[in-house]
């Protein structure tokens, strides 16, 4: 890729939702922006619109290329499954609302792209995200999930843009296979390892 491309991603909660923007070129991932925007207690339309203001102010002063938004896992509790989909909904809004792309990724993608499995728990994807980035300390859980979120698109758009340039024409990345929790643990320790 020669221009970059500048991925907004957002990890979606009713109390909490996080964001994080990456600017990737070639294959050099850069960070731009994280944090949390915290929706305080209320009405249920006063909360989401707290999300989708926030958002479209968060939008405006980063300049994202493209949106990324962590799709929705099926709860135990079917209420907390519906209110999350309504605060997915409502970044989902921000994004539209500014003409944006949007493309969503399952938490098992997003940790398997950032970690290397998808079992790994928040600190895993926290210290992977920070190694990534270069960053000094390890983001907040929410802002560390959207951080992931946007780098789960950034290696795919690389990828794909590889293997247009490789082909000469446009491709489809072959979905990557899955592999074993210890065998991405196994990985993940590796890599920390060897940057020690």
């Amino acid at each position: 890729m020669s221009a970059a491309l500048r991925i907004l991603g957002i990890d979606p909660g009713l109390n909490r939702t996080g964001y994080g923007v990456v600017e990737v070129r070639a294959t050099q991932l850069t960070y731009v922006a994280a944090g949390v925007v915290r929706v305080p207690p209320g009405e249920l339309h006063e909360r989401l619109g707290t999300i989708l203001r926030e958002l479209c102010d968060v939008i405006r002063d980063t300049r994202p290329t493209v949106v990324t938004v962590e799709k929705v896992f099926v709860n135990v509790n079917p209420q907390s499954t519906l209110l999350l989909g309504q605060a997915r909904g409502a970044a989902i809004c921000a994004a539209a609302s500014t003409g944006l792309a949007v493309h969503e990724y399952a938490a098992l993608q997003i940790k398997q792209a950032v970690v290397g499995f998808g079992q790994a728990d928040k600190k895993q994807v926290q210290l992977m995200v920070q190694r990534l980035l270069g960053l000094e300390r390890a983001p907040a859980s929410d802002a560390a999930d959207a951080l992931a979120c946007a780098i789960c698109h950034a290696h795919s758009s690389t990828l794909l843009a590889t293997m247009r340039r490789a082909t000469g024409r446009p491709g489809s990345a072959a979905a990557p296979r899955r592999r074993g929790a210890a065998a991405g643990r196994r990985a993940w320790t590796a890599r920390l390892q060897g940057e020690k």
